[in-house]
């Protein structure tokens, strides 16, 4: 099915007074071959920062943009933790069409926590996490993307360009929700350093947590202050190609200190997909606990979010 250059979905309307069927030009997202890049990632070990685990799945990541034909940026710069604690950080970005003056940028961070600090055994608090929904997730979406993208045939090439972001040291921030510079250091680098001289892109789209079961992806708030034209793009091409039941018009969000923030701040308009539990709302209860595993990685939601930004993707003028 990956091969299949159109997907033909049931949504119907009418035309000249026939039901018609809405045709995507996107070519079909493969979950199976999202939630083997998820395992990929998870089989290295915790993704913490100043771990053999972390530099070894960057080279793993940077190799598979590679081969999915990308061209990559590495962006390496020093940082500090809140606690001072020295560390390395890589920012991976995988370009196609460089030379193309209209670009997109779809996004995710890499790295794991390195405490367990919502997991309900205290035991675990300092113990690091696999992080297969929280950071795993929005990487194996995006290699899954690249993949599609170095498949479509030459009908059905992306003229646009599209630049595939994987944020380093996101989660290592202080707990407890006061200390918001100390989150997103990657993206904070890249705020103010790009990987490209002048790079600039029409709008952004960040995803985070877009694994986990009984997920369901609200409209965050500081995307609706920043960028409530791509909010409205990104649900639409969700709702047109049957995926409404993930992302919902019912309510909107709060607002979340991600990536995208750093985006925003640094001049393109950006959201968050992030996903919220379907049951108990707020963060997906694997969340910072050690049940953020593979085990715990569903399918039908890495499907649902990669679609959708093929979707974004193949219907960009």
């Amino acid at each position: 099915m990956a091969f299949l250059p159109l997907l033909f979905l049931g949504c119907k309307g009418e035309k000249g007074g026939e039901v018609t069927e809405y045709v995507s030009p996107a070519p079909v997202f493969c979950e199976d071959s999202a939630y083997q890049y998820v395992a990929a990632q998870c089989a290295f070990g915790p993704r913490v920062m100043n771990s053999a685990a972390h530099d070894s799945c960057g080279e793993y990541i940077a190799s598979k943009f590679k081969s999915f034909g990308a061209v990559v940026y590495d962006q390496y710069a020093d940082s500090k933790l809140y606690d001072g604690t020295p560390i390395k950080m890589r920012n991976i970005i995988a370009s196609y069409n460089p030379e193309a003056p209209v670009r997109i940028l779809i996004a995710g961070h890499w790295d794991s926590r390195q405490w367990a600090d919502n997991d309900p055994d205290e035991k675990n608090h300092n113990t690091p996490i696999d992080g297969a929904n929280d950071g795993g997730s929005s990487i194996g979406v995006m290699l899954e993307i690249a993949r599609q993208l170095q498949l479509a045939s030459d009908s059905n090439q992306v003229k646009i360009g599209v630049d595939l972001i994987c944020w380093d040291a996101e989660d290592s921030g202080e707990s407890g929700g006061g200390n918001e510079s100390s989150w997103c250091l990657g993206s904070q680098y890249w705020a103010g350093v790009r990987h490209v001289d002048g790079y600039t892109a029409r709008y952004g789209i960040n995803l985070d947590m877009v694994g986990g079961n009984n997920t369901v992806f609200y409209r965050e708030r500081i995307s609706m202050a920043y960028a409530p034209m791509v909010v409205d793009k990104v649900w639409a091409a969700a709702n047109r190609i049957g995926y409404g039941k993930f992302f919902s018009y019912a309510d909107e969000g709060g607002g979340v200190t991600d990536d995208h923030v750093q985006v925003n701040q640094g001049g393109i308009p950006c959201i968050d997909v992030i996903g919220s539990d379907t049951e108990n709302g707020g963060f997906p209860s694997t969340w910072h606990t050690m049940n953020d595993n593979i085990k715990n990685i569903n399918k039908e939601t890495l499907k649902a979010v990669g679609q959708t930004m093929l979707e974004v993707i193949w219907t960009e003028k």
